[in-house]
């Protein structure tokens, strides 16, 4: 492991994700992408009495699903890497209490799936553990009782707002396995210009995807096509459209092989998303479901994977702040 160019970590030895598992809500199960996840739930609350305790069962259960794919006793998984979007991060904390494995909680908002694959790729590269796993969740009814009004209120949501998508991912990450192996990690910088409306998070975070893009390709020497796909965590169609072009402006053509998870995950004229997905599990559950899948069939063989995160909370916003972005990359090849 060697730190190349000013944020890029390259792995001498890349770690495997030797398997992914994905549960999702019932509005994901209905766009384009539910065959690809291990489970689809018909409803937001899954036997639970509250939305918190649904989404921790949620990653609680996709944990379960990975390593009962895996085939990897529990014992054997070092450490695990999760988090979310809730206060604290109760629902990876609650729902892994019972794992039983060392636990690294993270926040990085809904950049926080690729921020875990990175540290676990970290710590199974320096031989600090041959099986680590990272999770990441997120739900649509806890998020906007958190971050904006009560569902109840039946607040209209204005077009450039996005959908947080109900559902988890999870990925186990080892130092030995044949692929799909994780190259390379930009770690990405805060990058604030200002924007203020917590209803255009698109447009919050589209910078940051910028700068750790580019950082990219300037540290590895790569350029856009060099990938078969880049994909974003959750810009959405807005979002989607002003990385492009900003990434024009800078010199990048990324039009024919990018795409965003947030746009990928819902049907944009059957189901009213707006401007499509967000949220932890926007990234984590069509990585670990969809994206994964075309990595193990060799429908694609190089991915840049860019989780894309906003770095804000209720109280910010109602003091008047603005909203930093930040986005983690990780280069995943056959």
């Amino acid at each position: 492991m060697e730190k190349i160019g000013n944020q890029t970590i390259k792995f001498n030895s890349p770690p495997t994700i030797l398997n992914t598992a994905s549960i999702v809500g019932p509005k994901e199960s209905q766009g384009p992408l539910s065959k690809y996840f291990d489970k689809c739930l018909e409803d937001e609350f899954w036997g639970e009495e509250t939305w918190e305790k649904a989404e921790s069962k949620i990653i609680k259960e996709t944990v379960n699903t990975v390593i009962s794919k895996s085939g990897i006793p529990t014992n054997d998984i070092d450490y695990c890497f999760a988090g979310d979007l809730l206060n604290q991060c109760i629902s990876s904390s609650f729902g892994l209490r019972e794992l039983n494995i060392p636990f690294l909680g993270l926040f990085g908002a809904c950049s926080t799936f690729v921020e875990g694959m990175i540290m676990a790729s970290i710590f199974a590269e320096s031989n600090a553990g041959n099986n680590c796993l990272c999770a990441a969740s997120s739900h649509f009814c806890s998020a906007e009782k958190q971050f904006r009004f009560p569902l109840e209120l039946g607040n209209q949501r204005p077009p450039t707002s996005q959908w947080t998508v109900t559902g988890a991912g999870a990925a186990i990450i080892s130092k030995t396995g044949v692929g799909p192996f994780i190259t390379h990690a930009t770690v990405g910088k805060i990058v604030d210009m200002g924007i203020k409306d917590s209803n255009n998070m698109g447009a919050a975070m589209a910078p940051a995807a910028l700068d750790t893009l580019i950082t990219h390709f300037k540290d590895t020497g790569r350029n856009p096509s060099y990938y078969d796909a880049i994909i974003t965590g959750d810009l959405g169609h807005i979002g989607k459209e002003i990385l492009i072009e900003l990434a024009q402006t800078k010199g990048y053509n990324i039009k024919s092989n990018y795409n965003d998870c947030g746009v990928l995950i819902f049907d944009k004229n059957s189901q009213d998303t707006h401007s499509g997905g967000s949220g932890c599990a926007c990234c984590g559950s069509v990585f670990s479901g969809y994206l994964f899948n075309q990595l193990k069939d060799k429908k694609l063989k190089k991915i840049l994977l860019i989780a894309t995160g906003a770095l804000t909370n209720a109280t910010t916003a109602q003091q008047g702040e603005s909203i930093p972005g930040i986005a983690h990359a990780v280069s995943i090849e056959i």
